[in-house]
């Protein structure tokens, strides 16, 4: 079946997640081709080189991307903060699907105005949830064991030896530094807090409380249209993991709290725990993979029809949170939050 389409084309796949990207699409889909793109093309060919990809040189400042004229592909994914929005036009303007990982919330209304504006064009996903999904997907499926919910809490920890390369620090400076205030949902409205009311505190997978604070990808979005919750808060701790407490390498850690009712009848208040002994990058690399085979029709339907998706309007929660463990996550479900 893959032996059918046009290269997916990575830009900002010589960066440590993009590159992972790559190897999970590839290990999903062998036949897929794959190039890698970047501004420095010596960069991008030895990534390339090392997964057997093409690479070519990219330049998301210009309309064309720098790219030959001659040159064909089946899909494209932005690693990094596109400031133009070449890409999606370059994307639309081919009708490719298109997918970007870099935005936060405030930021999203630049790529769905050029969708208002070009609604046949193209498919245009929006992937910016934590880590493509990593969060959002689990706590959509834990969340079908409730037949209502009051609250749903989401706590990450990214170690401080885990931010990746220059395109994922500039993400995280610019969404916790650009934006003066976090959307939450409070009592079923959408509320955008700042100051001390930001402030968090995250407990551990080991139980260690770190200092957190509110902050703003696209979960909180789509956590609140795909549930009945009427408190929604995504929390971020930036700080040392439980494996490196413990003297082994950085991980990266989810903690999921439902409160609510079951389908049972039971009030219930439960705390789930995800980890990755590897870090973000795999379950980032991943997500992007899953979201793209399925624009691509190569898994869970036909190819998407232009629109504008999240992740979680195109591939089920189980089959995602199936591949994350497939792909190395831990998880510890079903513990009673005390």
């Amino acid at each position: 079946m893959s032996r059918n389409h046009l290269p997916v084309l990575i830009i900002g796949g010589s960066g440590v997640v993009g590159a992972q990207a790559a190897a999970a699409l590839r290990r999903l889909h062998p036949d897929l081709p794959v190039t890698i793109a970047g501004r420095d093309l010596a960069k991008a060919q030895a990534v390339a080189g090392r997964l057997g990809l093409q690479a070519v040189a990219a330049d998301l400042a210009r309309p064309d991307l720098g790219l030959p004229e001659a040159a064909r592909f089946g899909a494209v994914i932005v690693f990094v903060k596109d400031d133009w929005g070449h890409a999606q036009a370059y994307a639309q303007q081919r009708g490719i699907p298109h997918l970007s990982v870099s935005s936060g919330v405030f930021e999203i209304g630049i790529e769905a105005a050029r969708f208002i504006h070009a609604p046949q064009a193209a498919p245009i996903v929006l992937a910016s949830q934590w880590l493509a999904g990593a969060a959002l997907f689990p706590a959509l499926d834990y969340a079908k064991a409730y037949r209502s919910l009051d609250a749903i809490h989401v706590g990450v920890l990214l170690d401080q030896e885990d931010m990746g390369g220059r395109a994922a620090l500039a993400d995280y400076e610019r969404i916790t530094q650009a934006g003066s205030a976090t959307l939450t949902l409070k009592d079923g409205r959408f509320a955008w807090i700042s100051g001390e009311e930001a402030k968090a505190r995250y407990r551990s997978v080991d139980g260690v409380d770190l200092p957190a604070t509110a902050y703003g990808p696209l979960d909180v979005l789509s956590l609140a249209t795909g549930t009945d919750a009427k408190n929604i808060r995504f929390d971020l701790a930036f700080d040392v993991s439980a494996s490196r407490r413990r003297g082994e390498p950085f991980s990266t850690e989810t903690v999921i709290t439902l409160d609510g009712v079951l389908q049972s009848g039971e009030r219930r208040r439960r705390r789930y725990g995800i980890v990755h002994p590897q870090g973000q990058a795999p379950l980032t690399a991943l997500g992007v993979a899953l979201a793209t085979e399925r624009a691509l029709g190569m898994a869970g339907g036909e190819a998407l029809k232009p629109g504008l998706y999240f992740p979680d309007s195109i591939v089920e929660p189980s089959y995602y949170v199936a591949r994350m463990k497939e792909f190395g996550a831990v998880f510890s479900e079903g513990r009673a939050d005390v």
